[in-house]
């Protein structure tokens, strides 16, 4: 089935959706967005790249903007100033990159190199100001992106990005773990370990950045405002291991949620598809009704004085950036590069990657 995606790339075409992989309510129901600043987002990311040596310059040139990095944010964070998605735009490419080196050193058995990066982005993290020069390019890069980030809310959204994103590094740690010693976890186990190597409360905290105001507890833990939030994180993960469910069981993985139902609930391969189309379905569904609730609760802070109004307004960025994440994570994998594995020489090494750690030759 064919469906015209409005891509951001330079040459819009058709982009062919495996009826597998294919949500009709996606495409009619969840009308892509597009920030206004994107082309050049995707040519500053892609200078940011190559001043911070995350990418090789070859591979910048040959592969940056067909992963469509910045295609993703820009579909996300729509109505962010510029500056503010410029720096999540950068971030957003240093965790691909990061995500890279993580699976390469688990392919290569480099568990020296990854507990040494972990360690140092866990310090680099709380003192990003320390780490600018550092030797290693992910390290310097991190400390860049964060030192940014850190720089439009207070204190007390720094603070609370930070513990959530050293739980995000605990837990690639724990999945570096799991498949180097080939234990496949049990599908609550996964679910639980998802929620963080995906980086779902990083991903709503910028929400946050991109409506300029720092939300207060009442209205982040209030319970419709946390599952729209949480729903359309779930649907990114799911999504993701749907697309990625015949690459990953080729290459004897273990992290992926079809895995999970395969391995420790009997399901067969085409069961455990239905399962995952199921799930994906059903957060589509479950956020519908928790955004109402939660743009109700947005009415009813507006109604209740200029400083309410002025709260009303974020609350309803933020939830209007949940459902933008919906479309622009559907169709970043039908465009992404990331995904395109049988145009790949090598099926087993993405030709965007540096097979090398840092100091090898």
């Amino acid at each position: 089935m064919h469906a015209f995606s409005h891509g951001t790339t330079t040459t819009a075409t058709a982009i062919a959706v495996p009826p597998s992989l294919r949500l009709p309510v996606i495409e009619t129901e969840f009308p892509r967005q597009l920030h206004t600043y994107w082309p050049r987002l995707q040519e500053k990311t892609r200078t940011w790249l190559l001043e911070k040596g995350l990418m090789p310059a070859h591979k910048v040139e040959e592969y940056a903007d067909g992963l469509c990095y910045t295609d993703l944010m820009a579909g996300y964070y729509v109505d962010a100033p510029d500056d503010v998605l410029q720096a999540i735009a950068d971030y957003s490419a240093w965790f691909f990159v990061w995500d890279d080196r993580h699976d390469r050193d688990i392919v290569h058995g480099r568990t020296a190199s990854w507990r040494r990066l972990a360690r140092l982005l866990h310090t680099a993290l709380d003192a990003p100001q320390d780490h600018l020069h550092h030797e290693d390019p992910l390290v310097a890069g991190f400390a860049d992106s964060v030192l940014r980030l850190y720089g439009f809310l207070p204190g007390t959204w720094n603070a609370r990005f930070a513990r959530h994103f050293h739980a995000v590094i605990d837990a690639y740690d724990r999945e570096f773990h799991n498949r180097t010693h080939g234990i496949i976890p049990s599908v609550e186990e996964y679910l639980r370990l998802r929620r963080l190597t995906f980086a779902h409360w990083i991903w709503t905290d910028l929400l946050e950045l991109s409506a300029g105001r720092e939300l207060p507890d009442r209205v982040r833990k209030n319970p419709a405002f946390r599952q729209a939030a949480l729903l359309s994180q779930e649907f990114a993960a799911w999504y993701n291991d749907l697309c990625s469910l015949p690459k990953e069981l080729a290459g004897d993985e273990v992290h992926n949620l079809g895995i999970s139902l395969i391995t420790h609930e009997g399901l067969t391969l085409e069961k455990a598809i239905v399962d995952l189309r199921r799930r994906i379905e059903e957060c589509i569904s479950q956020f519908i009704v928790a955004e109402r609730e939660a743009l109700h609760l947005a009415d009813e802070l507006a109604a209740d004085s200029v400083r309410g109004k002025q709260l009303g307004a974020a609350v309803r960025a933020c939830v209007g950036n949940m459902r933008n994440w919906f479309s622009t994570v559907y169709w970043f994998h039908h465009e992404s590069g990331r995904y395109m594995v049988d145009s790949w020489e090598d099926r087993s090494t993405p030709p965007y990657v540096n097979n090398e750690a840092v100091g090898e030759k």
